[in-house]
């Protein structure tokens, strides 16, 4: 009876025949290594968009929430903001919810405004002297609005850096005019950059006060008096942010005599970490399972060509047989085979994925990362792959009949 065949043999065996068929081993390993730089590529970078919304939002402030007009139903609908929200609301949370430290009321349009020839689309937004420390801006020069600003309705704004550079690309920006609509404004600050939130730049804004927002901009409705577009709280500490979002929307609910349905809604940063992680959450998976396609797609290249090559190898293999080899050994070598193109072709693309997400993260505001468990993860994927797919040549080229393998020499 024949003796099995040492593994260290059948493995050099193996390598030996890939290396005589470069050509056709690099073609094989093609899938896999395209599949694999896919799967890595795509999953880092949605990895990337997840720590680039997460990284966004703690500039929000981690004790910090957000009230705002109309319930859930309503935003879904896309129709326009019921006004359920107005100034006096905010005067009673300041007043009378004691996990609250500071209200900043804000109401926000989009306008044009113009410096000398320079014009510019524009958010302004009217607030208090509390929508500083409550968002966490910095002043980079001059000052911000005060108390005697919003008693006084004054025409003074404070304006973001990126605004700056559109409108006023040369010279100093403080003192200086700035107009929207038919309303002369001037700049008394210039604020820190700060960044992007949800795609929109906080750094192109423009604030003045909230009366002179009311009396020159937005109006004062005769119903329902001075809407707000949403309230800023800043919560004592990160700990009172729960019970200060359960206060809010108890105080709402007397004030508005609501008995079913709100008509607002509070937010804090969390709720909106937990949405942005399973939105990009679910992103990349949908990414990673792309990649995975074009894995499987690969795996299935090494079976044809395996395929292929146990035809072209009818001879050898009965030749082997002939001389003592036994069907494990053929099977075992043509798995090692699979096993290698496939391993090769993971490191391959795995080397490939990881070049190009730090080329994303170089280039591009992303910060495209990823772990070293999911390459490892990757790599052992591509492996398993080879082996799946090479099951089917293998188990042909053991059962092939030595004696009509040798009648075609």
């Amino acid at each position: 009876m024949a003796s099995k065949l040492p593994l260290s043999e059948t493995v050099a065996m193996a390598l030996l025949t890939l290396r005589s068929n470069r050509l056709r081993s690099l073609l094989t390993m093609l899938g896999i290594v395209i599949g694999n730089a896919s799967v890595i590529t795509l999953v880092g970078v949605g990895r990337g968009a997840q720590n680039l919304a997460e990284s966004q939002l703690s500039t929000l402030g981690a004790n910090v929430l957000f009230v705002v007009p109309g319930n859930n139903d309503t935003r879904r609908q896309g129709i326009e903001m019921p006004r359920t929200l107005v100034l006096e609301d905010a005067k009673a949370i300041a007043e009378q919810v004691p996990s609250v430290r500071r209200v900043a009321p804000q109401i926000t349009l989009n306008e044009v405004a113009q410096a000398g020839g320079f014009s510019s689309s524009v958010s302004v937004s009217g607030v208090t002297p509390e929508f500083l420390p409550v968002r966490s801006f910095e002043v980079a020069r001059g000052r911000f609005i005060d108390q005697r600003d919003v008693q006084g309705a004054r025409n003074v704004v404070v304006i973001g850096p990126d605004l700056q550079e559109k409108l006023m690309p040369t010279g100093e920006a403080l003192g200086r005019q700035l107009r929207i609509r038919d309303k002369s404004f001037e700049v008394i600050g210039v604020l820190a950059p700060k960044g992007a939130v949800f795609g929109s730049n906080q750094d192109e804004n423009a604030y003045i006060p909230l009366t002179t927002m009311v009396s020159q901009l937005s109006g004062r409705d005769p119903t329902f008096g001075i809407s707000l577009t949403f309230i800023s709280v800043e919560a004592r500490d990160e700990a009172s942010t729960g019970a200060a979002a359960f206060q809010i929307t108890n105080l709402l609910r007397q004030r508005h005599r609501l008995l079913r349905e709100d008509d607002f809604a509070v937010r804090s940063q969390k709720d909106a970490l937990t949405i942005v992680g399973t939105i990009t959450g679910g992103l990349t998976l949908m990414l990673g399972a792309i990649g995975a396609v074009s894995l499987l797609v690969g795996g299935i290249g090494i079976m044809n060509i395996m395929l292929v090559s146990v035809s072209e190898r009818t001879e050898e293999i009965g030749l082997r047989k002939a001389l003592g080899a036994r069907s494990s050994d053929v099977l075992l070598q043509f798995l090692v085979e699979s096993l290698v193109l496939a391993s090769l072709g993971g490191v391959i693309g795995s080397a490939l994925g990881l070049g190009t997400v730090a080329l994303v993260g170089a280039l591009t505001p992303l910060p495209a990362t990823i772990e070293a468990s999911t390459v490892l993860l990757t790599v052992g994927l591509s492996g398993s792959i080879g082996l799946f797919f090479g099951v089917v040549p293998a188990r042909r080229a053991a059962r092939l009949d030595p004696i009509a393998a040798l009648r075609s020499l």
